[in-house]
């Protein structure tokens, strides 16, 4: 075999020639240069002609052979042993005589090699040993064949990497063990373990025959298992195969099935790429990952299985099937495999962090439910994130209902970054990260907030999608950029969303001196996702231990100018105006207590103290900053101010041109975030990195996952009069917080309406306060609302947002946004949740409400998750995505005005769906709900749900 450029009319190809007898070197002795793999080619250009000599161990020897073009360019193979060497014009007829045996070679001519197309020409090519061989394609199968050469049919072209190993056979005693397999069974086994086979038969066969014959075809043997042990390793080195070292025994032969099943596993589920064409990069694939549990059973089942039972849960995100391993006596195992399509809900308990409910399908609209208790939340959160991605892999849905997102947030310190920030974007380091099955596991979309970034915009972009492509060998494409003075927002997206993103918008807004100077402030990006509206902030407020109330100051005036979302809702401020809001940055907000007392609690680990005296938590507490925000528990320590290069100690004296300034240790970095209620968001990470230390701050991580919708087309078209569903008002009821006793109106915005629509004037108000005024409406007064859409699918995932206005400067008095999904049904509903204007609580409002379908616009849709109003991944207490600090769940009951009953619900232990949809009224009364409206109420709602 010769570089393409030393053969006139290749076409572009290396044929892999075997060498005249008379050129072998001695048996076993050492290649005169490093060959990269046992009958590898490496040109050299020690000779009388560089390009035409070239040595390749073949069969444990090295041979050196020569095709050269004489004078008058006809082409010929040195040759020996009294063969008469013959003369060519093309290189097809020379190929065609040596596909024969017999012609002067060792043995015939095997195969071609598709070479890959160089930039640099063939003349500046440099192929002496120094550099090695030519490069080879990537992996592919198929058979190639030269131009010129008629009928020739070649040998079995394996991928390229393996196709120098592959020897022909001949009459001369050349090991066949190799050629017969992959010529004719390979593909037999191939096939077997697409149809799901768990062994290879008949490479078992093969070994068992082959070794056999083990006394007298040593060598032939060794030759022929190191060519298979190299196939099935794709990611071997040159020194991989120690096999040729070694005798193997027959067990010993067959020890390394297991990883040639798995080779031809990942290339049985491996879509192949046309032949002529290199392949690109594709995402890794994720192994089957195992998990250890214990099935949950009530006392009465306890005692009568005697303990608790253990059980393996296996995910195979590739193959689509999730395996329940139920372990047994005397080593016995009893399993059941469930496709992708037979797992119908997760369900997690609120009160066991680690325990979860899986919902099975075992017959046609008959379900089985089984309890596991992990050994850990953060191993439930993984097996929980396995299986949600392999749901959306092997859907049939065209859309996903949940994609993943990373946000990161740090201050750089002026200082360029390290080379590897791998730590950051993947969640390790301290406080609550991934677990480490699913840190390899792709976001679909990242979103990069820094400070004091002095990278340029294009060089931080293009330095954050190779670090992303090193690692996940995806290229992830650049949503939006969007930057003030060294404050940066960049949002990544995978390839295959790239048309799910739309609406993209972009701002900034200046906090800094008199607010025109943009060394504080902060930069955003929103934008659809299908039918899910995203917002992201990256601030960076004004620092000082004493400067609490200008940071403050600073949240309100980014909430109130940040132009990002719909230009329809520009009554309600950002932390309305999206499904779901990311917040992030260098808030700046200190620790208010003594620096020895912070230290010495850090050093104990013990931050609890800390986070009573942290700014940020009390201001959140007074309702000055981030209303109705939530944040995942801080469990890392502070990670500002630390010495660079270090992660060990904290600076807290900084000098400054106005004297030294005492910056205690804080957490500085934050994110922070809002959804909708009955929306689905669950923070699986939140902590900082312990290993990048070029600036005084460590970088914050957090990975979430949210739930978004389609674009909804509905498969019945739109909706004749007679399949319109309504949106209808029986009362609502607002308290607003003013001295004015003028008349009110209330506007209603939804994406599911035409236009927004406005109610009368109210129609009743009373004051029991001189700051509030309670303010009325009846059903006279208030609009009834079309949707554009009839499906309750569609519905299901809409939202309200109302404003309350007054007649006389058409001034918002507060805003509010209600989830239609729990309105839905032929009685009337209550609600009730709070109003609030630029970040301030105003008030409140309730009322009594109905989302009408039709029964012909009934059908939904399964989904993994969310069927009760995004709570079956959390719990059934996960209704509601906003709020924080409490159960999620206080978010229903205050829908209804009945929060009253939350913790005596939770205390009697209903939190789970299963049983809260039998839940009786004697139920109710023991848990404390005794008043008979209330009862029936609830009883209702449930019954809806259920």
């Amino acid at each position: 075999s010769l570089p393409a450029s030393a053969l006139p009319g290749d076409g572009g190809r290396t044929w892999c020639v075997p060498p005249p007898w008379g050129e072998s070197s001695g048996g076993g002795q050492e290649p005169p240069v490093s060959c990269a793999e046992a009958g590898q080619l490496v040109a050299r250009g020690d000779g009388p002609d560089a390009s035409s000599s070239a040595p390749c161990r073949f069969q444990k020897h090295v041979h050196t052979y020569r095709i050269l073009p004489d004078d008058e360019d006809f082409l010929a193979v040195q040759t020996s042993q009294g063969v008469q060497v013959r003369r060519f014009k093309t290189l097809g007829e020379l190929i065609a005589l040596y596909l024969q045996p017999n012609q002067g070679l060792v043995c015939t001519l095997l195969f071609a090699v598709e070479r890959e197309k160089e930039k640099e020409s063939a003349e500046d090519r440099d192929y002496s040993g120094t550099r090695g061989g030519p490069s080879y394609p990537p992996p592919t199968l198929g058979v190639s064949v030269p131009a010129g050469a008629g009928a020739v049919t070649p040998t079995l072209l394996l991928p390229c990497r393996w196709a120098p190993l592959c020897p022909s056979p001949c009459p001369h005693g050349v090991p066949i063990i190799s050629h017969e397999y992959l010529k004719g069974s390979y593909t037999l086994d191939l096939e077997a373990v697409r149809a799901g086979a768990s062994s290879l038969p008949h490479l078992n066969k093969t070994l068992v025959t082959s070794c056999k014959r083990l006394h007298s075809e040593v060598d032939k043997v060794l030759a022929g298992l190191e060519i298979l042990s190299k196939v099935f390793d794709q990611q071997s080195s040159p020194m991989v195969s120690k096999i040729l070292q070694q005798v193997p025994t027959v067990p010993t032969a067959l020890g390394w099935q297991g990883g040639a099943l798995k080779a031809l596993q990942e290339m049985s589920s491996a879509t192949p790429a046309p032949p002529a064409q290199p392949l690109s990069r594709k995402a890794k694939s994720i192994p089957v990952q195992t998990f250890e549990v214990k099935l949950d059973v009530t006392l009465g089942d306890l005692t009568k299985i005697g303990k608790s039972q253990k059980y393996t849960l296996s995910v195979d995100v590739e193959g689509g099937k999730l395996v329940v391993l139920k372990k047994q006596k005397d080593s016995q195992e009893d399993w059941n495999t469930f496709t992708h399509d037979k797992i119908r809900q997760l369900i997690k308990s609120q009160r066991v962090q680690n325990k979860l409910g899986i919902v099975f399908e075992k017959e046609k609209d008959k379900t089985q439910r089984k309890d596991f208790v992990f050994v850990s939340a953060r191993k439930r959160e993984a097996f929980c994130q396995l299986l949600q991605l392999m749901k959306n892999k092997h859907s049939h849905q065209d859309e996903p209902d949940m994609i993943s997102i990373f946000i990161g947030t740090w201050n750089m310190g002026s200082v360029p970054p390290p080379k590897s920030i791998t730590s950051w974007f993947t969640s390790k380091g301290l406080g609550k990260t991934l677990d480490e099955v699913t840190v390899s596991i792709p976001h679909d979309i990242y979103v990069f907030g820094t400070q004091e970034n002095s990278t340029g915009d294009k060089e931080w972009v293009d330095f954050l999608r190779a670090v992303l492509k090193d690692f996940t060998e995806i290229e992830y494409r650049p949503v939006a950029m969007q930057s003030l003075w060294n404050i940066k927002v960049v949002v990544l997206v995978k390839p295959e969303h790239e048309n799910r993103i739309s609406h993209v918008s972009t701002s900034s807004v200046k906090t800094g001196i008199a607010n025109t100077l943009g060394n504080k402030g902060a930069v955003g990006v929103s934008f659809m996702f299908n039918g899910t509206s995203f917002g992201f902030v990256n601030c960076h407020l004004t620092s000082g231990n004493e400067k609490t109330a200008r940071r403050n100051q600073n949240y309100l005036d980014i909430l109130r100018l940040l132009s990002l979302g719909d230009k329809q809702l520009s009554s309600f401020d950002i932390s309305l105006r999206f499904t779901h809001l990311f917040w992030f940055g260098d808030l700046n907000y200190r620790l208010d207590m003594d620096i020895q007392e912070i230290l010495n609690y850090i050093s104990r680990k013990e931050f609890e103290p800390l986070l009573k005296v942290d700014q940020l938590n009390l201001e959140k507490e007074k309702h000055k900053v981030f209303l109705r925000f939530a944040e995942e528990e801080i469990t890392f320590p502070p990670t500002y101010r630390y010495e660079r290069g270090s992660r060990d100690t904290y600076v807290w004296h900084k000098q400054k041109p106005t004297g030294v300034r005492t910056n205690v240790p804080s957490w500085c970095d934050r994110i922070l975030w809002k959804s909708y209620p009955e929306t689905h968001v669950n923070c699986n990470a939140y902590g900082c990195t312990d290993d990048i230390m070029t600036s005084d701050h460590s970088p914050v991580f957090g990975s979430f996952e949210v739930g978004v919708t389609s674009q909804f087309v509905s498969k019945k078209g739109l909706s004749k009069s007679s399949e319109q569903a309504y949106i209808e008002f029986e009362s609502i009821e607002a308290i607003v917080k003013t001295a004015s006793r003028t008349k009110f109106f209330i506007e209603f915005y939804s994406t599911c309406l035409e236009e927004f629509k406005k109610s009368f004037e109210n129609d009743s108000q009373s004051s029991d306060n001189i700051n509030f005024l309670k303010v009325q409406w009846s059903s006279r007064q208030l609009p009834t609302l079309k949707p554009i859409l009839s499906e309750i699918e569609y519905l299901q995932d809409q939202h309200l947002l109302l404003t309350v206005k007054s007649l006389d400067g058409y001034e918002s008095y507060g805003e509010c946004v209600i989830a239609l999904k729990s309105m839905i049904g032929s009685t009337a509903q209550q609600f009730l949740t709070y109003l609030a204007h630029r970040g301030e609580e105003t008030g409140n409002i309730r009322g009594s409400m109905k989302v009408r379908v039709p029964a012909e616009r009934m059908g939904t849709r399964e989904r993994l998750y969310g069927e009760l109003g995004g709570g079956v991944w959390g719990g059934f207490w996960g209704w509601g995505g906003g709020g924080g600090g409490r159960a999620p769940g206080g978010e229903w009951l205050r829908a209804m005005g009945l929060e009253r009953y939350e913790q005596g619900l939770l205390h009697n232990g209903w939190d789970d769906l299963e049983f809260l949809s039998d839940i009786t009224e004697e139920d109710l009364e023991e848990a404390g709900v005794l008043d008979p409206g209330h009862k029936r109420v609830l009883l209702e709602s449930l019954q809806l749900r259920k």
